[in-house]
This record gives structure tokens, C-alpha cells and sequence, in this order.
């Protein structure tokens, strides 16, 4: 085989692997899986008897956040839904039903319902997000 037959296979194998890469980058995002929560769309994150049973539904992974969502203690008709990260040292919090508060078992930083720090160390507040009843499922948008 010569150089020059050689060289334009190799060219020809190139372009070849490259076309559905160049395919895929030239789709519209618009085909993306319905319910996936792109673009702030309000997504299930679990089922309202399950909030009323347990107090509050938390989700580790959910679009890539770990939230926790309660039912407002002063308005039990309207949701909650935070960032269930502590703000200083990462760990989880939990929704402590008799304090009403979200309490991080680390450092004991504790996070009002609207997010805000009660007691720290933990200064900055927990990331708040949209969530609703909708049927017999609460649906986040984050």
C-alpha cells in the first residue's frame, strides 16, 4: 500500500468517526426526555402521602440536588423545598419536626423553614426552591 492510499483511509476513517458526534452536537435540546425538569419545569420528586406519613420527602439525587420538602408549619397548604446541604461543612440536614427546623447533625447549624440560618456555625442560608401539590404528587422546580 502507498503513502498517499494510506493517508486518505486514514482521512476517510476520520471523517467517518467524527459524523455522529457532528450529528449529535447539531440536534435540538428540544428532544430531551419529557418530565426531565430542563428549563425550571416542575418535576415529581415523590408522592404527597408519603410527605404527610414521613413529615418531609428528601431526595439525595434529584436533577443533581439533594432537597428536602416539607409543608409550611404555618400555612400547611403550601410546600417547602430546600437544599438539604448544610452551608458550611456539606452534610445533610434533616427536617426536625419539633423544632421546626432543618438541623444539620455535624456541627449543629440549624436552618429555619424559609432557609435562613437559626444558629450557626453556618452563615450563609440553604438554597430554597419551587414545589407544589399537584394531584397526588409534589413536583420541585429546580
Amino acid at each position: 500500500m502507498k503513502r498517499r492510499e494510506f493517508n486518505n483511509l486514514l482521512a476517510l476513517g476520520l471523517l467517518a468517526s467524527s459524523l455522529p458526534v457532528a450529528i449529535a452536537a447539531c440536534q435540538s435540546d428540544s428532544t430531551s426526555e419529557a418530565g426531565s425538569g430542563a428549563d425550571g419545569e416542575f418535576v415529581p420528586l415523590g408522592a404527597v402521602a408519603d410527605l404527610d406519613a414521613q413529615g418531609s420527602l428528601a431526595n439525595e439525587n434529584f436533577q443533581g440536588k439533594n432537597l428536602a420538602v416539607i409543608r409550611d408549619p404555618n400555612a400547611p397548604d403550601a410546600l417547602i423545598a430546600v437544599s438539604a446541604v448544610c452551608t458550611h461543612a456539606g452534610c445533610t440536614v434533616a427536617w426536625n419536626s419539633e423544632q421546626k427546623l432543618f438541623a444539620c447533625p455535624c456541627h449543629a447549624s440549624n436552618f429555619n423553614t424559609d432557609g435562613t440560618v437559626d444558629s450557626g456555625p453556618a452563615r450563609e442560608p440553604l438554597e430554597t426552591f419551587e414545589a407544589k401539590v399537584e394531584g397526588d404528587q409534589v413536583l420541585v422546580k429546580v
